[in-house]
């Protein structure tokens, strides 16, 4: 079986000792493919650095998530929107972004997420690169903004609600992205049994630690995708391998490639997860 975790904070501080470490259990359980998210300037150009030194396994994001934009440096949204367009061979997609209108303590997003959010979209728009999106209390907001710009690839990561947005996400070929609470909540739980598993891809949000068994407040690593793979395929009746397969199929739709390194990184090259050589 081959694993993606879609979704994980390798350049956060806290897997700053152990990022070789992290790669090699991945590798070793079958989890073919990192996507490494980021969140600010800094976060951004780390990921890029990881996906160089880890060629074979980690892929890069760039982008400021709403949380940041409190603490946002001058020029930062500014140095950002560069680093994506300079760097859009070495990215994967523009993530992560969004909305956040529980963080705000207002029921809102704040002002400056409604300014930063759009500037990630343009930038999205402008490099022709898929979009994950951040939409905690603003999921409806965020898709009914989507259509103004030319983003055709959206991963909404973490969906939880409204379910009735699922026909709208299904109709315009979004996918959605669930982690560890895929095998503890009843509301993430929900989300999986009505979604079609053709939408749905795995990802883990390391490094968020998680109380609830079996992951009992550990640090949070690409180790427990083969978990929640199996928690979607005992809600969705099926079989791990087929829901492996099928995960791993969107995974390949959706980002358009077949390995770690595809045509975006030189000279139409590919890089087979499976054995992790070059192949042209």
């Amino acid at each position: 079986m081959k694993f993606v975790d879609a979704h994980i904070h390798l350049a956060d501080k806290a897997y700053f000792e152990n990022v070789k470490q992290i790669v090699y259990e991945a590798k070793a359980l079958g989890v073919v493919a990192l996507v490494a998210n980021s969140t600010d300037l800094e976060t951004s150009k780390r990921s890029i650095k990881l996906a160089v030194e880890y060629p074979d396994h980690v892929y890069a994001t760039a982008g400021i998530q709403p949380w940041n934009t409190k603490q946002l440096k001058p020029n930062e949204v500014k140095q950002t929107v560069d680093l994506i367009v300079e760097n859009k061979q070495k990215l994967l997609a523009v993530g992560e972004i969004g909305l956040d209108a529980t963080y705000s303590g207002t029921g809102e997003p704040t002002e400056i997420q409604m300014q930063v959010f759009p500037e990630m979209l343009s930038v999205a728009e402008k490099t022709s690169l898929p979009v994950i999106i951040h939409s905690r209390g603003a999921t409806s907001q965020i898709v009914n903004m989507l259509p103004s710009y030319k983003v055709d690839k959206v991963i909404l990561h973490w969906f939880s609600q409204p379910l009735s947005l699922i026909s709208t996400i299904m109709d315009r070929g979004y996918y959605i992205t669930e982690g560890p609470a895929a095998v503890f909540s009843g509301a993430i739980k929900k989300v999986i049994q009505e979604i079609p598993l053709t939408n749905l891809i795995t990802e883990t949000d390391g490094p968020v630690r998680f109380r609830a068994k079996p992951f009992n407040g550990k640090l949070t690593t690409p180790s427990s995708i083969p978990t929640i793979v199996e928690g979607i395929a005992k809600l969705k009746e099926l079989n791990q391998t087929e829901v492996a397969n099928q995960i791993y199929e969107n995974f390949v739709r959706f980002f358009g490639v077949k390995g770690v390194r595809d045509k975006r990184h030189g000279a139409g090259t590919i890089y087979n997860t499976e054995e992790g050589n070059g192949n042209k």
